[in-house]
């Protein structure tokens, strides 16, 4: 048997361990939602003043996921993997341990340096570990360990934080990183350290309108999902009179359905389009949200609400994803690595909102501004096909 052989009956385990550790960073970043009114009665603070450490971790990650690309290209990738989720650990144990809000933001926000380092290198490595057949596979393998976060992380963190309290969830989140930490350069081997690439090369794709306008879409449309899911425990206070359980349930079933959501955008992109399947989950979406403004009160029909939601928001990515690529697919990596700065600005944006969507109209605004802001994605997505094609930019 090959070395080459070797490595790639390897593959399978390390893309699961890797799958896992974007499954923590996701759980964490989304728990909160669920836990943010039992956080601030822990800390004396409000709810909005907790979802402040959701924009600092937000904003750092997208700050520092392309800062590490640029300043740290010839570490090994099991390291760097392995230290991000060490660095990640730490923070979420100061979260975890925190008397107050101030240092419950600050360890946080650390916590973002670890999720820069790991979730663009841990989806570079599934390529790079996977026969160029199976590429494809291994990334949806991995990329579903951040789908399960939001599926059954949350909810389940939600749950277990009813039962025994926000900090038990966040220390949960701490023991699986850091067996992780271990793991990692024990299942993740022979990852190819990337060839360099210059800052002007990195930053070309910014400099193409074509790949801005599903960027600023992607932006637009996650602030939109998590305006609405940041503030789930609010909207949904009416019809849940505040239990964990019920919320948990309303998380699962919007998770659950997103599942299936994201498992059928990828063939109807394919048949369809990214055009026409981007159009209809951004529509479906907003009028998801318009929609649950107004089943607040019901529990049963804002399960169903939460459900078809779910398989909307989860629909977007894929093809928004998949006009990046096609765009200019000798530059798709470089495009695709901005995706996610564009994803964890929207993230950092949407406590902001939706806080003041709160403090001016109350639980029913909150839905109706995700609306708002799900339909200028929609805009702005199809104003790139207005742009005219042009040639990428030189090294």
């Amino acid at each position: 048997m090959t070395f080459v052989e070797q490595s790639y009956r390897r593959t399978t385990p390390a893309l699961l361990v890797l799958a896992l550790g974007l499954f923590v960073v996701g759980a964490n970043a989304f728990v909160i939602a669920g836990l943010l009114p039992q956080v601030a009665a822990g800390l004396g603070a409000t709810a909005e003043q907790v979802s402040w450490s959701i924009t600092s971790y937000s904003l750092l990650v997208a700050v520092a996921a392309p800062a590490v690309s640029i300043l740290l290209p010839r570490v090994p990738r099991a390291t760097l993997m392995s230290a991000g989720l060490a660095v990640f650990a730490v923070g979420t144990a100061v979260s975890a341990l925190a008397p107050d809000l101030g240092v419950f933001i600050a360890g946080r926000t650390f916590s973002g340096l670890g999720g820069a380092a790991l979730v663009p290198t841990a989806t570079a490595a599934a390529a790079s570990l996977a026969r160029p057949e199976k590429r494809g596979q291994a990334l949806a393998i991995v990329g579903a360990g951040f789908t399960l976060a939001t599926a059954v992380g949350s909810p389940l963190g939600t749950a277990l934080g009813g039962v025994a309290g926000w900090r038990f969830s966040l220390w949960c989140v701490v023991a699986i990183a850091a067996v992780l930490v271990a793991a990692i350069p024990l299942a993740v081997r022979g990852v190819l350290v990337p060839a360099a690439v210059s800052v002007r090369r990195r930053l070309a794709p910014l400099g193409n309108p074509r790949v801005l306008a599903p960027l600023l879409a992607t932006l637009l449309m996650v602030a939109g999902f998590n305006i609405v899911y940041i503030f789930s425990a609010a909207v949904t206070h009416a019809s849940t009179g505040g239990s964990g359980g019920l919320l948990a349930v309303l998380l699962l079933a919007y998770g659950a359905a997103g599942v299936a959501g994201n498992t059928i955008a990828g063939p109807l992109t394919d048949r369809l389009g990214n055009r026409r399947v981007a159009a209809v989950a951004l529509i479906a979406q907003t009028l998801a949200l318009v929609v649950l403004a107004f089943v607040e009160r019901s529990f049963a029909a804002s399960v169903v609400v939460f459900a078809l939601w779910g398989v909307a928001a989860f629909a977007i990515a894929i093809p928004v994803q998949h006009r990046l690529v096609n765009v200019d697919p000798e530059s798709a990596a470089l495009a695709l690595s901005w995706y996610s700065t564009a994803m964890y600005i929207g993230i950092a944006i949407a406590p902001l909102v939706g806080a003041a969507a709160l403090g001016a109209g109350g639980a029913v605004a909150v839905p109706l501004a995700g609306a708002a802001v799900t339909a200028l994605a929609l805009v702005a997505f199809l104003l790139g096909y207005l742009q005219k094609t042009r040639r990428p930019v030189a090294a």
